[in-house]
């Protein structure tokens, strides 16, 4: 079984009923551990790698062999992560450090199967990158020069991993376990209702009477839909089912179609207020009220939509672009009915956040609850057991498989962090850096920008971000900057593989979609997104942008100042008009973010 859809909901899907079985125990399992109270992490965390197996080594199984191997692993797997949940408070006590044959066995395997999970979740690369770290935790005392290390007994690494609360149940682990999984179960019972369709019904009334409606309205629905989602894949293959026909339809270019839904989607997962996963890693990472994220980040994300709007209206320049024909336009009767069925939820998370102070994880749980409720009622309002149970199943089944794909990959990070921490490597990395860069902040900022956009080409967007704040963010920090901004910067960067060559996933999917070569798809994107690159650098020359919650005029003042400067690079980069026009708009653009 590798796809799971609404048509396999009937008497004669057994096995589809087992998932939607397995979703609804993790799902009640993390919304537990919320109501529940302090749960000891060699206990949660476990249990959370144990209830992702299934899904990553069963459910999206290719081959007859790895269905098999998946059964044998998983049943291995949860036994050994039973092992340490049942022994929790005997493995406390051994501090990190393994006592048996059988504690090595079984802490071999955790480390074995937290690759392997990643591997068939998303590929090579980051479990490649696991492995090298491991290796050289285990060999590194043979590294000559000022990046060996002394050696660590082969008990105490593999027990500080896989026993002890670092590695494999580390704090990274931790926020996987209660704070992003109650997000992803957020979207994905929203996503299972009308919420989607009140996304583009809203987009098409703010946005579909405007030259170039079509391609706005792809932008908004889909930073509305990336901000819960995480995943611009994801975002591209929802909202660009129907943004994308509709652009066609209305004559842009196959191209520039593509390019509009990867960038606005891309732009979803650092659009609040909830940025996907990432944001809630970096509470865990900073020590960040999520609270001052939002408020950071808020204008940020405001800046790269409106340098994309721009873009747009100078592509509507060359290719006169057509509003949204009226009769695709939805009424207000309509966008009202469908906007209840994201915005109850969306008003009552920021209430129990802002109003009530509840931890953003336990407001979510209020407002998957509510979600929950909207599920019984369809786009006309019209109550529905059966239509219920049908956008159940699926959110259970939703919900399960990316909880597992999420915690498969912070796992597996989660071992190059520990292994970072035994052996200092971090630091070393970041000596490294200050020393490239020769104790200048700009030179490091490059460096880390260009070790972003490598790592994210094959790892994903929070896995990458994670890994490279880890070796990065100490140097960027040392050289001045606030751990929110070098958090911030890091975080934005780990997105340009999304519509970067060579490897940019959420190009490769629009292009599919729309039937155009993948790097005529890309040239335009990078275009339409060059906010991504230069923003991050302008949060640098500007720090006052992010500081909204504490200084409102100044923040509002830079800016004004950046949109200013990024509108006259845009237009330059865009619009048809004569070479030296164009360069005069990028340079004075250029001064203007970064010389005034």
């Amino acid at each position: 079984m590798t796809l799971f859809s609404t048509s396999t909901l009937d008497d004669e899907a057994p096995a589809a009923r087992g998932w939607v079985a397995l979703g609804t125990l993790s799902v009640v399992f993390h919304l537990g551990l919320i109501f529940y109270g302090l749960t000891p992490a060699l206990i949660s965390r476990p249990l959370h790698m144990a209830l992702l197996l299934p899904w990553v080594l069963i459910f999206m199984a290719k081959t007859p062999w790895q269905r098999a191997s998946g059964w044998v692993l998983t049943l291995l797997g949860v036994m050994a992560c039973g092992y340490i949940a049942l022994n929790e408070a005997s493995l406390a006590n051994q501090y990190g450090f393994i006592d048996s044959h059988l504690q090595m066995g079984i802490g071999l395997f955790l480390i074995a199967l937290a690759l392997e999970a990643a591997r068939r979740a998303i590929g090579w690369p980051l479990p490649l990158v696991a492995l090298l770290a491991l290796l050289y935790g285990a060999f590194g005392q043979y590294v000559p020069g000022t990046f060996g290390h002394p050696g660590i007994p082969l008990p105490s690494m593999v027990g500080t991993l896989t026993i002890a609360e670092g590695g494999l149940w580390g704090s990274l682990t931790g926020v996987s376990v209660g704070v992003v999984a109650i997000f992803v179960i957020f979207g994905a019972v929203l996503n299972a209702g009308e919420a989607g369709q009140g996304f583009m019904n809203l987009a098409s009334a703010v946005a579909g009477r405007l030259t170039g409606g079509a391609a706005k309205v792809s932008v908004i629905s889909s930073a509305l839909m990336g901000s819960i989602s995480g995943s611009a894949s994801a975002n591209v293959a929802s909202t660009g089912a129907i943004t994308i026909p509709s652009m066609v339809r209305l004559r842009y270019p196959k191209s520039l179609a593509g390019a509009v839904e990867a960038v606005a989607s891309s732009g979803g997962q650092i659009m609040p207020p909830l940025m996907g996963a990432g944001a809630f890693v970096m509470v865990e990472l900073t020590g960040t009220p999520y609270t001052q994220i939002m408020a950071a980040a808020v204008l940020p994300a405001f800046l790269y939509f409106l340098t994309v709007w721009v873009g747009i209206n100078a592509y509507a320049t060359r290719h006169d672009l057509q509003p949204l024909d009226k009769s695709e336009q939805p009424s207000r009767k309509e966008v009202l009915i469908t906007s209840l069925f994201f915005a109850v939820p969306f008003v009552l998370l920021l209430a129990c956040i802002f109003i009530s102070g509840y931890t953003p994880q336990y407001a979510a749980s209020i407002a998957i609850f509510a979600s929950l409720a909207l599920l019984f009622f369809n786009v006309t309002l019209r109550f529905s057991l059966s239509g219920f149970i049908t956008r159940f199943m699926l959110a259970m089944v939703t919900a399960g498989r990316q909880i597992a794909m999420i915690g498969a990959i912070i796992i597996c990070a989660s071992l190059v962090i520990g292994v970072l921490s035994l052996t200092g490597l971090g630091v070393k990395i970041t000596s490294g850096i200050l020393s490239l860069s020769n104790d200048m902040l700009w030179p490091a900022l490059l460096l880390t920008a260009l070790a972003c956009l490598i790592l994210g080409m094959e790892v994903p967007t929070t896995a990458a971000y994670v890994i490279c704040v880890s070796v990065a963010g100490p140097a960027l920090t040392s050289l001045g900057l606030e751990p929110l901004l070098a958090h911030l910067f890091v975080f934005w960067y780990a997105l340009l593989s999304t519509i970067t060559p060579p490897v940019c996933g959420g190009v490769f999917i629009a292009a599919g979609m729309v039937g155009e070569n993948w790097l005529k798809v890309a040239l335009k994107a990078m275009a339409l997104g060059i906010g991504l690159y230069i923003i991050p650098l302008a949060m640098v020359a500007n720090p006052d942008m992010i500081r909204l919650a504490f200084d409102p005029a100044g923040a509002l003042f830079d800016t004004a100042k950046v949109a200013v400067g990024l509108g006259a690079i845009s237009f330059g980069v865009i619009v048809h008009k004569a070479l030296w026009l164009r360069l005069v708009l990028v340079v004075v653009g250029a001064l203007i973010i970064f010389a005034l």
